[in-house]
C-alpha cells in the first residue's frame, strides 16, 4: 500500500533538496576519500531512506514501485556511492525476506532494517556462479536444527557495512529447487570478509568477498522456513532491483545531461558557444531522446509492477523489468561517452564530474544481472521457455 500522494511529493521534495544541498557538495570528498561521510549516512537514516520500500507495519515508508523509482531518479542524479548506502537495504538486501518471510522474521528484522540499525547485503553472487546463479555452489547442511554453511561469496555490496545478509547456498540437489535462502548475522563464528575490491569507478562503495567456514545458521533462518525456494526468491527480488536501477541510471543520465549542456552554453570555439554547433546539438539530442525512452520505459513498468498482486511473480512484468534494465542502464553508458566528448579534452580530467560519472556508470550494466542476461530473459518470453 503506497503513501498518500500529498506524502509523497513532500518526501520527494526533501529528497531533491537534500542531493543538491547535500549530496552534490560532497562528491568530490567521496572521490578522494572512497567513504561517505558518517554524517550523510545518519542524515539519510532520519529522513527514511533506509525504509522506503519496507511497508509502514514494519517501520518503513512503504512507497509503491512507481514511488520508489522517483525517488531512484532524484538519488541518481549525484555520485552512485550515496545510493549504495541504503540501496540494497530497501532492494534486495531485504525485499526478499519481505515478500518470502515468515511474519516472525519480518516482525524482527525489517523494523531495524527501516531505520538503518541494520544493514543487509545479498549475496548470491561466486567465484564460479555470477551470471549462471543456478550454478552456485556454496553449501548448507542441515545438522540438527541448524545449517552449516561452506563457500565464498563474491562482490557483495556493502558486505563491510553488513549486520547480515541474504544468502543464497545449496542445501539439496541440483539446479534452482536445491538452492534455499538464508539470514545470515554477520557477526557468525567462520564468518569472514575478504579485503575491499578496487574497482574502477563507484567510489565510496564497498564491496568484497564473504568467506563462509563451518557457519552454524538455525534452520529457523530460512526465509519463508521452506528449504528450496531460495532461488525463486532471488528471482522476485530482482525484478524489483532492476527497475530501481533503472530508474537511478535514467537519474544519472539526466545529469550528464545537465553538466553537458552547462558546459557547451559555456565553452567557446571559433568564436562561439560549442553548443552552437549542430554536431554537439546532435549529441546533446540523441541523449535527450534516449533519456525520455528510458525513462518513459521505467515508469510505464513500475506501474505494471504495482498492478500485479503483491508477492507474485508475473512473467511479462519480469520481462518488461529486464527491457528497462537492458535499455536504460546501455542508454546512460552511450550518454556518458556523449558527455565526455562534449567536454573534449576536460571530459577526460578528474576535475569535471562526467570523467567519474563515466566510469561509474559502467557496473551499471554488470550487476543484478549483465545486459546479456536481460537479452535471455526477454528473449525466451517471448519465444516461450521449454
Amino acid at each position: 500500500m503506497a503513501i498518500d500522494q500529498e506524502s509523497f511529493e513532500l518526501l520527494l521534495s526533501s529528497v531533491q533538496r537534500f542531493v543538491r544541498e547535500r549530496l552534490m557538495p560532497a562528491e568530490d570528498a567521496v572521490e578522494e576519500h572512497d567513504e561517505v561521510p558518517a554524517d550523510i549516512v545518519q542524515d539519510m537514516k532520519a529522513m527514511g531512506l533506509f525504509g522506503i520500500s519496507i511497508p509502514e507495519e514494519y517501520g518503513g515508508i512503504g512507497l509503491s514501485m512507481s514511488q520508489e523509482c522517483r525517488v531512484a531518479y532524484e538519488i541518481g542524479h549525484t555520485s552512485l556511492a550515496f545510493r549504495s548506502v541504503f540501496g540494497t537495504n530497501v532492494g534486495i538486501g531485504s525485499q526478499g525476506i519481505l515478500m518470502d518471510g515468515t511474519e516472525e522474521q519480518k516482525r524482527v528484522i525489517l523494523p531495524r532494517v527501516a531505520t538503518g540499525e541494520l544493514i543487509m547485503s545479498f549475496a548470491l553472487t561466486e567465484p564460479d556462479a555470477g551470471s549462471d546463479s543456478a550454478a552456485l555452489k556454496t553449501r548448507g547442511e542441515l545438522v540438527g536444527d541448524h545449517y552449516v554453511l561452506n563457500g565464498t561469496k563474491r562482490f557483495i555490496t556493502n558486505a563491510p557495512r553488513a549486520g547480515a545478509f541474504t544468502l543464497m547456498a545449496r542445501t539439496d540437489g541440483p539446479g534452482p529447487g536445491g538452492i534455499s535462502a538464508f539470514i545470515v548475522p554477520a557477526d557468525l563464528a567462520g564468518l569472514s570478509l575478504g579485503k575491499p575490491d578496487k574497482k574502477m569507478g563507484q567510489r565510496g562503495t564497498k564491496t568484497c568477498d564473504v568467506v563462509l567456514d563451518n557457519v552454524r545458521v538455525p534452520a529457523s533462518n530460512v526465509i519463508g522456513g521452506k528449504p528450496g525456494q531460495g532461488f525463486k526468491t532471488a528471482m522476485k527480488v530482482l525484478d524489483r532491483g532492476r527497475l530501481h536501477i533503472s530508474a537511478v541510471a535514467c537519474g544519472m543520465a539526466q545529469r550528464i545531461l545537465d553538466e553537458s549542456v552547462a558546459y557547451a552554453r559555456e565553452r567557446r570555439q571559433f568564436g562561439k558557444r560549442i553548443g552552437d554547433f549542430q554536431l554537439i546539438q546532435a549529441m546533446l539530442a540523441d541523449s535527450q531522446a534516449e533519456l525520455y525512452a528510458g525513462w518513459s520505459m521505467v515508469q510505464d513498468c513500475a506501474l505494471r509492477y504495482d498492478a500485479k498482486p503483491a508477492g507474485q511473480s508475473d512473467p511479462q512484468v519480469s520481462m518488461r523489468a529486464s527491457c528497462c534494465k537492458l535499455f536504460c542502464t546501455e542508454m546512460v553508458g552511450r550518454v556518458a561517452d556523449r558527455g565526455v566528448q562534449v567536454h573534449g579534452g576536460s571530459g577526460y580530467i578528474n576535475e569535471y564530474p562526467v570523467e567519474r560519472f563515466y566510469r561509474d556508470v559502467r557496473l551499471l550494466r554488470l550487476y543484478e544481472g549483465t545486459t546479456q542476461i536481460q537479452q535471455m530473459i526477454i528473449g525466451r518470453e517471448l519465444v516461450g521457455r521449454d
